[in-house]
C-alpha cells in the first residue's frame, strides 16, 4: 500500500485550478494520513470560495483513486475560511501581484529567526543562478542591518541616470540594492515601519533593474509586522524558507510558512544550512542534528531543495566578499548552493 510521500506524489499532478502550479507546490495540503487501504487528505484553501474547493477536492480524489492500485476510500477534506463581512476588506487585499516590466520573477529568501545563514544562502543562490547564465539581480530587504555589500565585496554608491532611477552596483555578475549603499556603516537606521515600506518600493521600482531573470530579496529574519509589510510591498512570485537543523529552528520555520500563506505567496522550498561539517578524516559530523529541514520539508508537502553544509570556507567568502560560488564554484559548498539553484530553476519552469 502507498505512504505519505506516493500521496504527495498523485496530489503534484492535480493543478490549482487557472494556474499550471499544484496544490502540493502551493503548500495547500496541510496533512496526510495513511492507514490500510484509506487515505485521507486535508487541504487548506486561502480564497473563501466553496465551489473553487469542491472542484480541488474532486481532482484529488480522482487522481487518487486512478493512480494508487488497490485504494478503497480516499477521503479528502478541503477547509475553505469563511466569506469576510461584505464591505470589509479581502484578505491579501494590499498585496500587489503586477509585474514589474523586465523582471522575470522576484522571489524572496527568508528565516524565522536570525542566525540560520539566510543572507549568505540569499548572496550564494544569487551568484549561483548568475553562474547558470541567468540575468540576477539581488535587493537587500534588511533596512536596519544590510550585509549584502560586505558579503558581495562591494561598496559603491549607486549613480542616477536621466529618468532619475538609481543605477544599481554589479559584483560577481549580479545587480545588486541596498541600503549599506546608501549610508555609513557606523550610521545605524532608526525608522518607523512606513519609512521601511516606502524605501523597498523605491529599492523596486525607482531602480533600473535593466532585464532580469530573478530579482532576489533578502528578508530581514522574523516574521512580524516590518516582514509581512516587505511582501505585500514587493510582487513576489515565490518564498525560499532557510532553516538549520535543530528543533528550535524548525520550530520557527513553520511561522515562516504561515507568513508567506498569509500574504498568499507560493513557497517554493525549503534549504536546510549549516546541515553537516566534514572532519579532515572525512567522518561526517551532524553539529545541528540532522534532517530538520527535510522533515518538515516532506510533512507540509513543500519541496526540499537541498543541504548545505557547514565549511569554514562559505564564512571566510562571505567576509571577504567573494562567495562560495564564485570562489570555488566545484567545491562542496559551491555545488551544494548550484544544485540548489538547479532545482529553484525547475520549480520555476
Amino acid at each position: 500500500m502507498p505512504d505519505q510521500s506516493d500521496i504527495l506524489a498523485v496530489l503534484k499532478t492535480v493543478r490549482y485550478p487557472g494556474y499550471s502550479r499544484d496544490i502540493v507546490s502551493f503548500g495547500l495540503v496541510k496533512e496526510v494520513q495513511v492507514e490500510g487501504d484509506a487515505v485521507g487528505v486535508l487541504i487548506e484553501l486561502t480564497t473563501p470560495n466553496p465551489a473553487l474547493g469542491e472542484q480541488i477536492a474532486d481532482a484529488a480524489r480522482l487522481a487518487l483513486r486512478d493512480r494508487i492500485p488497490g485504494l478503497k476510500d480516499a477521503h479528502v477534506q478541503v477547509r475553505v475560511p469563511a466569506a469576510p463581512p461584505a464591505g470589509a476588506p479581502q484578505p491579501g487585499a494590499a498585496v500587489s501581484r503586477s509585474k514589474i516590466p523586465g523582471i522575470g520573477r522576484i522571489i524572496a529568501v527568508a528565516s524565522g529567526k536570525g542566525g540560520v545563514g539566510k543572507s549568505t544562502c540569499a548572496v550564494n543562490l544569487a551568484c549561483a543562478l548568475r553562474h547558470l547564465g541567468a540575468r540576477v539581480g539581488l535587493m537587500d530587504g534588511d533596512i536596519y542591518g544590510p550585509s549584502i555589500p560586505l558579503m558581495m565585496g562591494i561598496q559603491d554608491r549607486p549613480t542616477v541616470n536621466d529618468a532619475e532611477q538609481l543605477i544599481p552596483p554589479f559584483a560577481h555578475g549580479v545587480k545588486l540594492m541596498s541600503m549599506g549603499f546608501l549610508i555609513p556603516d557606523d550610521q545605524p537606521v532608526i525608522w518607523r515601519g512606513p519609512m521601511i515600506q516606502k524605501t523597498i518600493q523605491q529599492f523596486v521600482h525607482q531602480v533600473d533593474w535593466g532585464g532580469l531573470d530573478f530579482l532576489l530579496v533578502d528578508l530581514p529574519p522574523g516574521t512580524g509586522d516590518a516582514q509581512l509589510s516587505l511582501c505585500q510591498t514587493v510582487p513576489l512570485d515565490g518564498g525560499v524558507i532557510v532553516t538549520t537543523p535543530q528543533a528550535a529552528s524548525i520550530g520557527v520555520v513553520r511561522k515562516g510558512i504561515a507568513m508567506f500563506e498569509k500574504v498568499q505567496v507560493p513557497i517554493l522550498g525549503i534549504i536546510e544550512n549549516m546541515s553537516y561539517f566534514t572532519a579532515p578524516d572525512g567522518s561526517r559530523i551532524e553539529i545541528f542534528g540532522h534532517g530538520g529541514g527535510s522533515d518538515e520539508a516532506s510533512r507540509r508537502g513543500i519541496p526540499f531543495l537541498g543541504e548545505i553544509p557547514l565549511i569554514p570556507g562559505i564564512r571566510e567568502g562571505g567576509d571577504r566578499g567573494i562567495p562560495a560560488v564564485v570562489g570555488d564554484p566545484t567545491g562542496p559548498a559551491g555545488a551544494a548552493f548550484l544544485d540548489v539553484a538547479r532545482k529553484l530553476q525547475q520549480r520555476l519552469g
